[in-house]
């Protein structure tokens, strides 16, 4: 028997549920890469969003889904099982041992976790050629961000860094249960063809990060706990890039601002 009541939304967990079925239709259909089959959707709650994934045959589904109450209401509506609808955390999961190969995402994210979720699927990027998922406007604004503008930032750098981002729509707070106080949008990211990038990875994004945890500095104080090397000082071309914000790097900047600053710990290790 289907649940009678309505899964209620809990706002410890950031759940504002879509009721609009034609922005779910549309959000589905955003889906464009075919290298995959398995999908994963993160936070299916009512399933308004999931009968229409469940409609494409193409796909595999798998949820995840933290609300007890919605692990019921999913169970008994839509079909799903223990081994397709996970009743777990998706920050604390392996997906490793959950997807052997690709994998795709997609979901209405809950708002408190959705910086969180890219920087996880970060960790899994060369399993998950594409995601498409409905965020708060001003993350799919800044992730989707061209260097140079002040939204601008960490994430920005390093999803473009792997990912073609693109900015498909703004959704209404109205279409949502309840109404959050910001307008939401759907972002879509492809995973473009970097396996690695051509520089040291970890300090990659220690330069990231540093960068726009002080972005109001200029790089050459925001980045001094790692420790500039001596040469940046007599060469002109690198005074120039650390006299700049990090807003103002593009992601080959940050990628050449690595290289170099290997190669001259390298040396000053000679």
């Amino acid at each position: 028997m289907a649940k009678k009541s309505p899964v209620k939304p809990k706002k410890h967990l950031g759940q504002h549920f879509l009721k609009d079925e034609n922005i779910a239709r549309k959000i589905v259909n955003q889906m464009q890469d075919e290298s995959y089959t398995n999908l994963l959707e993160i936070g299916a709650g009512t399933g308004v969003l999931t009968k229409f994934i469940l409609n494409d045959k193409k796909y595999d589904l798998t949820v995840v889904e933290i609300d007890d109450e919605s692990v019921e209401y999913l169970k008994e509506n839509l079909g799903f099982t223990d081994q397709t609808l996970l009743n777990e955390d998706f920050l604390k999961m392996d997906l490793e041992t959950v997807f052997e190969g690709k994998f795709g995402i997609i979901g209405n994210f809950p708002y408190n976790i959705s910086s969180q979720i890219f920087f996880k699927v970060l960790e899994y990027k060369n399993q998950i050629p594409e995601v498409v998922g409905m965020i708060q406007k001003e993350v799919a604004e800044r992730i989707a961000s061209p260097h140079g503008n002040k939204t601008y930032g960490i994430l920005s750098v390093l999803l473009q860094a792997y990912y073609d981002i693109e900015y498909c729509f703004t959704v209404s707070e109205k279409v949502f249960n309840p109404p959050p106080r910001v307008k939401s949008a759907v972002i879509r990211l492809k995973r473009n063809e970097v396996e690695t990038l051509d520089c040291n990875e970890k300090l990659f994004f220690q330069l990231v990060k540093f960068g726009f945890n002080q972005r109001r500095k200029m790089l050459r104080s925001a980045l001094k706990p790692l420790g500039i090397p001596n040469a940046f000082k007599e060469k002109e071309a690198l005074n120039q890039m650390l006299s700049r914000r990090a807003e103002q790097l593009s992601v080959q900047d940050f990628i050449e601002l690595a290289q170099i600053f290997e190669r001259e710990r390298e040396a000053e290790k000679e």
